[in-house]
């Protein structure tokens, strides 16, 4: 049986994360210590430590990158991985970590590159008062027509289209303000504003995109040996230009997710595997193909237990 494998975004950190992996496993704990002399900071004391730091855009993406990378180094060294890998995904800052697995990506290119992308989102986030808003109860045409709404107050767009009945819209705080006014008139139950540092994969992150788009031009990229699935098109990354242009773009662009998993579904595949903090791909993929497996692995008990999100 052959997973394809998820890696999960912003939003699955806690403070803690990867700690359990490290204090279990040696491969693990290499990892972290690779990770703290890359960044030149503690990132290990940062991400374990109690507190709302691990929140912050600029820890939280280089945290949750090494706990993924850490977890399927572990994954690979216990035979618990699988070897015929038919292709791999991330969520928003996720594809980082699939570009690493297919080979594209260097550990340390890629470390480098989501620090970079997280003080960058988060010097935008705080540049530009803004925000991100569920939609319960949304279609992809609701949430247009909503987003519509908004943008007459200011920057308003659909940032990420997760599954059925998840849509996230982004844009400053006035345009969700009028976007919550008018959402029942629109036939949307009820909007709940996300715990995020600003207006991620919307405009508002354009200073943030320019910095990721230059230090892309100077980072070394290879033709991925596994199939990787692009957030911004929901399409295959193939080639290396490709892949800068749709990383850079990524940070202001509508993150495909639905559309990337029905095109992995598309070619066969049923199994996942979901390395890193946290079991929210698993949920998602519930709600876009139910009879799917995705096989967790956010903990070392995972491994006895045989977690399925």
């Amino acid at each position: 049986m052959s997973e394809a494998i998820l890696f999960p975004g912003q939003g699955a950190q806690f403070a803690g994360m990867g700690k359990d992996w490290a204090e279990a496993h040696a491969v693990a704990r290499e990892t972290f210590k690779q990770a703290d002399e890359i960044l030149g900071f503690p990132l290990r004391q940062t991400c374990w430590t109690e507190g709302e730091d691990v929140n912050r855009t600029d820890v939280a993406q280089p945290g949750i990158f090494t706990t993924s990378v850490a977890i399927l180094r572990t994954l690979r060294s216990l035979g618990q991985a699988p070897v015929d890998i038919p292709l791999t995904a991330g969520l928003s800052l996720g594809e980082y970590s699939a570009l690493w697995l297919s080979g594209a990506l260097s550990f340390e290119d890629g470390l480098r590159l989501v620090r970079l992308r997280g003080e960058a989102m988060q010097d935008a986030a705080e540049a530009t008062p803004s925000g991100m808003a569920s939609l319960v109860g949304a279609d992809l045409e609701k949430a247009e027509a909503l987003a519509l709404v908004g943008s007459q107050e200011g920057i308003c767009q659909v940032a990420n289209v997760n599954a059925p009945g998840q849509i996230i819209l982004s844009g400053e705080l006035a345009a969700l303000d009028a976007v919550e006014a008018a959402a029942k008139e629109h036939g949307v139950r009820r909007v709940r504003r996300l715990v995020v540092a600003g207006g991620f994969h919307s405009e508002c992150m354009r200073p943030a995109a320019d910095r990721l788009e230059a230090a892309l031009a100077q980072t070394a990229i290879a033709t991925p040996q596994i199939p990787v699935i692009s957030n911004v098109d929901g399409g295959w990354a193939t080639e290396p230009e490709q892949i800068r242009s749709n990383l850079a773009r990524q940070v202001c662009s509508s993150v495909l997710w639905e559309q990337s998993m029905s095109l992995a579904l598309e070619q066969g595949v049923r199994h996942f595997l979901e390395p890193g903090p946290g079991t929210v791909l698993g949920g998602l993929m519930r709600k876009i193909d139910p009879e799917a497996v995705v096989r967790s692995t956010a903990t070392p008990a995972d491994l006895t237990s045989g977690t399925q999100a």
